[in-house]
């Protein structure tokens, strides 16, 4: 009997499939000691266990049975599946917005991996509008495929490309972008592009998803939806992160590429906009601004892409006991660039200062964000700050430390002069630097208090 209708089972599991003559794929009825399961037999991945059998239940979920508790199997054999959603012509209908769409990968252009058991980058941006037919009642939509990547394969080559692409883009007279990303660098990439990509003419979107397309609780669609109408008919042109508000379906945010952080694992609402509000909302009847003082979409094509990155920039994680060795070896390595992340206001220990001061000496740029995300680095308060200055440490506002990351990069990649690097460091571009945190800009809320257990049973998670 060959072995491809017991796809990845092996040991206990496969013995139980072959001795109920039950094969992957088959609908199956599952008797066990803990009760009745009902569902489709998936394939195991390579490198799981031998004793569990996994079902896709009829509700989109899997669950894995112990072979041991298994007492009968019954089955209803069908033919294995074809992993692939059929590309259709997109209609294009007058009067809607022309938009194009970026495919880079990540959940939100993927499937499930049946070998390994994860979701790989599968779906072309051409089968996502064909899973998502809603879309043509947005836009005209032209899709191109620039990578297929995981998010945290993104990086400085990537940046250049999609700049120089969106640039290509607008000049040929596209209405609006949206780039699909996976969320784990979305932000990063939000960063690289408004930095990149300056004097927007239209709005240029990066969406993702946190569930993968095969779950029944995924939010690429609407995201994607959400994303398409900011794109074509929002009057925001700026770079811009597209994801879940709540966690329900009611709206989503629009943040601003340069003040978004993915705050939580799982969470579908897992993007915030941090030290400010979101720029707008966005539902799939138009989008709803919450700020005013954005760049509005302009009729002319002209647009300043900026595609420069010098790729040896650290990031250094302050930690109680961290030992000068640590930055000796970036600057050993040939680094030229270290944003810190320090404590508090922005400190780090004493026994690091010689170490700061050769590299400074090295020719090394040094800035300094905070671990507390929110607030601003003020390093005239106490002595360390000042010791820092002096030793060549530049404070970097309230810049999230993965955004002056990605700016000091992009600061090298066009000049080494220290003054010049701080000129392009401490002058905003768009509000990765503000002059004042508004009160409503820092919201951590904390559950088990009367007033905080009402807010969420009445209004919102």
């Amino acid at each position: 009997m060959s072995e491809d209708i017991f796809q990845g089972y092996k040991g206990e599991a496969l013995e139980l499939l072959k001795k109920y003559n039950v094969h992957v794929w088959d609908n199956a009825e599952v008797e066990t000691s803990r009760g009745h399961f009902s569902g489709k037999i998936l394939p195991r991945a390579e490198n799981t266990d031998t004793i569990h059998i996994v079902l896709k239940l009829i509700t989109g979920y899997n669950v894995g049975i112990d072979v041991n508790n298994v007492t009968n199997m019954t089955s209803t054999t069908v033919p294995q599946p074809v992993f692939k959603i059929p590309e259709k012509q997109f209609p294009i209908t007058k009067g809607l917005p022309n938009v194009k769409l970026l495919g880079t990968g990540g959940t939100i252009a993927s499937r499930l991996d049946y070998r390994t058991g994860a979701v790989i980058p599968a779906f072309s941006p051409g089968e996502l509008y064909g899973a998502v037919p809603e879309l043509a009642d947005i836009c005209n939509l032209d899709t191109e495929k620039i990578f297929a990547v995981f998010s945290e394969n993104m990086g400085p080559k990537q940046y250049i490309e999609l700049a120089k692409k969106i640039g290509e883009e607008i000049k040929n007279g596209i209405e609006g972008i949206v780039v699909g990303h996976g969320t784990d660098t979305l932000h990063h990439t939000g960063a690289a592009l408004s930095f990149m990509c300056q004097n927007l003419p239209v709005p240029v979107i990066l969406v993702g998803s946190q569930r993968s397309s095969d779950r029944p609780s995924s939010d690429a669609a609407l995201n994607l939806m959400h994303a398409m109408t900011a794109a074509g008919h929002g009057n925001i042109a700026e770079v811009l992160v597209c994801m879940f508000g709540p966690t329900s379906d009611e709206y989503g945010f629009l943040h601003k590429g340069t003040r978004v952080r993915k705050m939580h694992s799982s969470y579908r609402s897992t993007f915030r906009t941090i030290g400010d509000t979101p720029v707008a909302t966005v539902t799939r009847k138009g989008v709803f601004p919450i700020k005013q003082d954005y760049h509005p979409r302009r009729k002319d094509r002209d647009v300043t892409i900026i595609p420069t990155f010098d790729d040896r920039v650290a990031m250094l994680y302050y930690y109680t006991g961290m030992k000068p060795d640590m930055l000796d070896a970036i600057v050993d390595n040939g680094y030229k660039g270290v944003v810190w992340v320090g404590t508090g206001l922005g400190h780090i220990n004493k026994e690091m200062y010689p170490a700061v001061e050769r590299a400074k000496a090295a020719g090394v740029h040094q800035y300094m964000t905070l671990q507390t995300i929110w607030g601003y680095v003020d390093m005239f308060v106490y002595d360390t700050g000042r010791d820092m200055m002096a030793k060549g440490i530049i404070p970097a506002g309230n810049m999230l430390p993965e955004v002056a990351f990605i700016k000091l990069g992009w600061a090298l990649g066009q000049t080494h002069d220290p003054e010049e690097v701080k000129q392009l460091m401490l002058t905003p571009v768009n509000d990765e630097i503000t002059p004042r945190e508004p009160y409503n800009g820092y919201l951590v809320y904390q559950g088990g208090v009367p007033e905080v257990e009402e807010f969420i049973r009445n209004v919102h998670k």
